[in-house]
């Protein structure tokens, strides 16, 4: 059954279609949740939430955009939800608990110890100045740099002009590459 089908099945009541739409998409939106939460247990309980709110609201998905955009809009105000409640969760502390995603960009083909500890501090560096840029760089930054979206496809995610989603980019690398610099000069 291609989307479209799936669709319109899951608005014509069809659990086992809505169940095979989360199947289809529950690593996706899981993927979303952690890149801003860093803990896989709240990024399960955000999806969760994700897909609740899908439920409740697909009779309202037009189709002007794709299912990954709305995906993406849902999974994203979730996870800043999760982060504005959540207390325990400091700009410069929600990925201390869980393996960095930063690490991945790492070269982790030198089997280097030394070369591996260095690339691991480093990686915590780059997760903790993110984390420490106002909300709506930060989440343009990880959209654009860690989900690989276009400026374009960023804009529809979050309601915002192509133009103010190019300069929230650009300001998050400069304030990313202040903060960097700060950090090495000490």
């Amino acid at each position: 059954m291609d989307e479209l089908e799936l669709i319109h099945e899951i608005k014509n009541g069809n659990k086992n279609a809505f169940r095979d739409f989360v199947d289809a998409h529950k690593k996706f939106v899981l993927n979303i949740c952690y890149k801003f939460v860093g803990n896989i247990d709240d990024a399960n309980d955000i999806a969760q939430e994700v897909f609740l709110e899908v439920y409740r609201t697909f009779g309202k998905f037009r189709g002007d955009s794709k299912i990954s955009t709305w995906l993406y809009r849902i999974s994203t105000n979730r996870s800043l939800n999760f982060l504005r409640n959540n207390r325990k969760y400091s700009s410069s502390e929600s990925y201390s608990n869980e393996p960095g995603y930063i690490e991945n960009i790492m070269s982790d083909s030198d089997s280097n110890p030394e070369q591996n500890s260095l690339n691991k501090e480093k990686a915590d560096i780059l997760e903790k100045a993110i984390n420490s840029l106002p909300e709506k760089q930060k989440v343009t930054f990880i959209l654009n740099k860690k989900e690989d979206l276009s400026s374009s496809e960023i804009s529809q995610i979050l309601g915002l002009s192509v133009k103010a989603v190019e300069s929230l980019i650009i300001r998050a690398k400069k304030n990313l590459q202040k903060l960097l610099i700060n950090y090495y000069k000490q």
